[in-house]
């Protein structure tokens, strides 16, 4: 894969999380339900061990996720532990590799069972909120404080950690996603790296032209984290927080709708069709692109290796997916897995010094070398920049500032219920203007909200 010849100007998961797709319309009373049925689930807040035990020797037990290729985080992990045992004499770190699939019962099953629980576990950051709500995780905000590699951590991406001012983790690593192209396409048509989002859609419209067989931006109704830039360039949001912690829906904004609107612009025949794009989720977008089928599609460093392995690698190219304005970088989702100590650990000290040790800067560039796990320290990430270019684009995005979903336990049951894919595919089918999809969306939303 080669650079851009001219990148355009300006700065730069969770892995690919997608939202599921749904083609029917929104039930408030399904969101209502499953926001009550996780909130019957949650046990008491138990404020940490109840004993205040805080024991420095024993067996402190660690829950990772499991990866398809799991040997290269088995083995930094393992070069962790073993510099942490030998720091810590009568301390044994037992590290089990769960599910990604099956960590809600597994994570609900600890909360209710302190004693079956980890110490230390690895979360994904949209997670948190439920998580805290359901009493799960300690606020460590005390020990970060004392930390000074802490500072090194970027606001926006240390609030992915946090609830209400409070830090519940450290984040491990980062997911962005940015703009892949085809740059024997684009050469072919005379076109240039596009510099705004009006471009990247006028460019996916000139190659569809030019090929009809070819998609012009592979994205999909299903892909939220495709879509949730366009929203925020144009200054729009999903949700805005109001006193005490408490959201309403602000997707219906004039500058939300006018991000959607030009998303929608992209799931139309003459760029990537809405009978072949509306149900596609963020892996269907890229597969197109790796398999050569688009011109571009919005990827995230999680994907470089499919791309670097494919058919297509030697023709792609990858810049920030670019704002409003030429110069500008579209804010990314701040996806990405935080670890952080269980509320029930009996080994408090411990698992802190774990968290810090495993989420420290040393092991965060090993997980990169051995991942691609972006790391979460600014001058990491700079130092990463300068010595491998293929992580560049994602670095800039990053720096350029990220966003990120609404931090409440309510996100699940939107999540499960798909509220964003349903009105983006709505819009694309012409089965609703924007105007309604996005009315119809805030109402959802705020049902969701309501039901805290």
């Amino acid at each position: 894969m080669r650079s851009p010849t001219t990148a355009p100007d300006g700065g730069p998961s969770g892995r690919s999380s997608s939202f599921p797709a749904r083609s029917l319309p929104v039930r408030a009373c399904a969101l209502a339900g499953l926001a009550a049925l996780l909130a019957a689930c949650a046990p008491a807040q138990t404020g940490g061990s109840g004993a205040g035990a805080d024991e420095m020797e024993g067996t402190l037990r660690v829950w990772l996720f499991s990866e398809v290729d799991q040997e290269p985080k088995e083995k930094v992990v393992d070069e962790a532990v073993a510099e942490f045992e030998s720091a810590h004499d009568g301390v044994t770190v037992d590290v089990q590799y769960i599910p990604v699939d099956t960590r809600a019962e597994r994570f609900q099953g600890a909360f209710n069972d302190p004693s079956s629980a980890p110490d230390v576990a690895e979360y994904g950051n949209t997670d948190l909120a439920g998580y805290v709500e359901s009493g799960g995780f300690a606020d460590i905000s005390a020990e970060l404080a004392d930390w000074e590699d802490h500072a090194d951590i970027a606001e926006d991406v240390a609030a992915t950690a946090q609830v209400d001012g409070a830090s519940y983790g450290v984040p491990w690593f980062l997911g962005a996603r940015a703009l892949y192209y085809r740059t024997d396409v684009f050469d072919e048509l005379g076109l240039d790296a596009p510099e705004t989002l009006e471009e990247v859609v006028e460019a996916g419209k000139k190659v569809r032209e030019e090929d009809p067989d070819m998609l012009g931006v592979s994205v999909g109704g299903a892909y939220t984290y495709a879509f949730l830039p366009f929203v925020w360039a144009h200054g729009g949001d999903i949700a805005e927080e109001g006193d005490g912690g408490s959201y309403t829906a602000a997707i219906d904004s004039e500058e939300a709708k006018a991000g959607l609107e030009l998303y929608g612009e992209i799931l139309s025949e003459d760029n990537c069709p809405p009978q072949t794009c509306s149900e596609m989720t963020g892996n269907d977008s890229v597969q197109n692109f790796v398999a050569g089928r688009a011109a571009m599609t919005l990827g995230g460093n999680f994907n470089l290796k499919a791309v670097q392995d494919s058919e297509v690698a030697e023709d792609t190219a990858v810049v920030p997916l670019p704002g409003t304005e030429p110069g500008s970088v579209a804010p990314a989702f701040a996806g990405g897995n935080n670890l952080g100590v269980l509320a029930g650990t009996e080994r408090r000290t411990l698992a802190v010094e774990f968290v810090k040790l495993l989420a420290g800067k040393e092991y965060q560039r090993a997980m990169y070398d051995a991942m691609g796990n972006l790391p979460t320290f600014t001058d990491v990430q700079d130092e990463l920049a300068e010595s491998d270019p293929d992580a560049g684009p994602f670095i800039e995005t990053l720096n350029a500032g990220t966003r990120f979903v609404p931090v409440t336990g309510s996100w699940a049951a939107i999540d499960a219920e798909g509220v964003l894919p349903a009105m983006v595919q709505k819009v694309a089918a012409g089965d609703a203007s924007v105007d309604e999809a996005a009315a119809e969306a805030a109402t959802a939303l705020d049902d969701a909200f309501g039901g805290e």
